[in-house]
């Protein structure tokens, strides 16, 4: 295969910065531990096998959410046994229904799916607690969504790159009063960061922990809810569960 001039360039360039990233990141790798983990089936680059080998079946049922081949990633594949329904806001490669996925139920209105799942675009979407919503409506009871989005990343898609996520957040967008039962979650490929020099001079150069490009969540369907509603009710009973810490951890 012959590659041409600005793609050996891009290389080049690609391959000095992972150089200079090595030497810049490696001490501060080394002197910390990241306190998040990445969920034990569903991290990035696994739960596509693992949605896979757990769904891609005759008798199932599969909607993906941002279906659309944008990236150069066409999923459909993965599903080949199974019925597979790609979902997007606009039309093209590997979109069978285009749509808005704040009013999802409207375009399944007679059908439920045995997976859900999405990668990179809950951060797109303008009330993500809707679309979690509207999963729970659609999804068969017992059925499993997953979800992928950003908790650092850089920003993207612009103007419809509202939200990133962490593995926390996800599990309150999926949570037991909206019918969810969450079998596991995390953050997965660290980044180690730092101030630039565009920033105010007391952070100027200082290094950023605790970052990492992807947060995941895997849930299953125990109950059907009708007339969810997201108020201080439902904020009372979450916060039950955990309060936020009077100190740093």
């Amino acid at each position: 295969m012959k590659y041409s001039k600005k793609s050996k360039y891009n290389y080049f360039i690609k391959s000095l910065l992972r150089i200079y990233g090595a030497f810049a990141s490696l001490p501060l790798t080394l002197l910390s531990k990241n306190k998040v983990s990445p969920p034990k089936n569903v991290y990035h680059c696994k739960w596509i096998q693992y949605l896979s080998d757990n769904y891609n079946f005759k008798n199932k049922k599969i909607l993906e959410i941002g279906s659309r081949n944008f990236t150069g990633a066409n999923l459909k594949k993965y599903f080949n046994k199974a019925e597979y329904i790609g979902f997007d806001i606009y039309e093209g490669e590997n979109v069978d229904v285009v749509g808005d996925a704040h009013k999802l139920s409207k375009y399944f209105k007679d059908e439920e799916f045995d997976l859900i799942f999405s990668t990179a675009v809950f951060e797109h979407f303008m009330m993500p607690w809707i679309v979690a919503e509207q999963i729970g409506k659609i999804l068969k009871l017992g059925g499993t969504v997953f979800i992928e989005t950003h908790f650092s990343f850089s920003s993207h898609e612009r103007p419809w790159n509202f939200f990133q996520f962490s593995d926390l957040g996800l599990k309150i967008l999926f949570n037991e009063y909206l019918g969810f039962k969450h079998l596991e979650s995390g953050m997965s490929n660290p980044i180690q960061g730092f101030y630039n020099y565009r920033s105010i001079p007391k952070l100027r150069f200082l290094p950023v922990n605790e970052l990492y490009c992807h947060s995941e969540i895997l849930c299953q369907k125990v109950n059907n809810i009708k007339n969810y509603s997201w108020d201080g009710d439902t904020f009372e009973k979450l916060s039950k569960k955990s309060m936020y810490p009077f100190k740093e951890n």
